[in-house]
């Protein structure tokens, strides 16, 4: 369990996350006022999609009058790249530079990290992957770095297939050795069989990783269950819209909140 602000993170019901995807710092706040009268556990705030991302100093202001909107509402902030199913590409310097920005300006509480960029260069896919790599220096010191004053979301994201309950699994532990705080994988299934795969492997994963919460997701139709089921096989968080889905497959908050009471596990009294 790790708690952010008063939210505690792997603890009780799956936690809900609201993306905003809005590209003007109007259209943001605008959106953060909406989903503050909305019983929301986090916010995820796609940096991608914003216009003067190139400004860090816009950045962090925009950061800064979203907190003041959320409250105690904790921020995960992310720069999803192209690769990973987002708005466009970025250099690893400015990556890095933009992320230990964002850390430094107290303004956001998690940060998430594509920790596999340090195999971005390579041709073949790879099928291991180890911190002591020298592709992984400058990843593994970032990480470290932000580890400072955020909690660290290493993430992956598939939106072709779903690997093995093997790979997610070397991906997990990839990411705990990386040291990020949050292991989160989103995969797209192509079957049922995927969808069960990953829920095993996440429940698994959860059993060997006692010590903190990890998030999984398949994406599209065929993996909703998996946003709304999170509790019966150990995703710490799920992702639910206002408006538009940062994500295929993702769930209008009000209908997800009572999917996930329906079906939330109570003790026979």
């Amino acid at each position: 369990m790790i708690q952010v602000k008063n939210v505690k993170i792997g603890a009780g019901l799956p936690k809900i996350c609201v993306p905003i995807v809005e590209t003007t710092q109007e259209q943001i706040l605008n959106q953060a006022q909406e989903i503050d009268r909305e019983l929301v556990d986090l916010v995820e705030w796609r940096a991608d999609f914003y216009e003067d991302i190139d400004n860090l100093e816009k950045t962090a202001s925009t950061a800064s009058l979203l907190q003041s909107i959320l409250g105690k509402i904790p921020i995960l902030f992310t720069f999803r790249t192209a690769k990973e199913g987002g708005e466009r590409e970025i250099a690893f310097e400015a990556y890095r530079e933009l992320l230990l920005h964002m850390a430094k300006s107290g303004c956001v509480d998690l940060i998430d990290v594509e920790v596999f960029r340090g195999y971005d260069k390579m041709q073949r896919r790879r099928r291991e992957w180890k911190t002591a790599d020298s592709c992984n220096r400058e990843v593994q010191q970032m990480v470290k770095e932000l580890s400072k004053s955020v909690v660290v979301v290493g993430s992956y994201h598939n939106f072709t297939e779903t690997p093995s309950r093997e790979e997610i699994l070397k991906r997990i532990f990839f990411m705990e050795k990386i040291g990020a705080a949050i292991p989160k994988i989103a995969v797209m299934p192509k079957e049922q069989e995927d969808v069960i795969c990953l829920m095993e492997t996440t429940l698994l994963a959860g059993r060997l990783m006692a010590d903190r919460p990890v998030i999984t997701m398949a994406m599209g139709a065929l993996g909703k269950v998996t946003r709304m089921a999170g509790e019966s096989f150990g995703s710490a968080v799920t992702f639910g819209c206002m408006g538009k889905a940062s994500a295929p497959g993702q769930i209008e908050v009000g209908q997800l909140r009572q999917g996930m009471q329906a079906l939330h596990a109570e003790e026979d009294e």
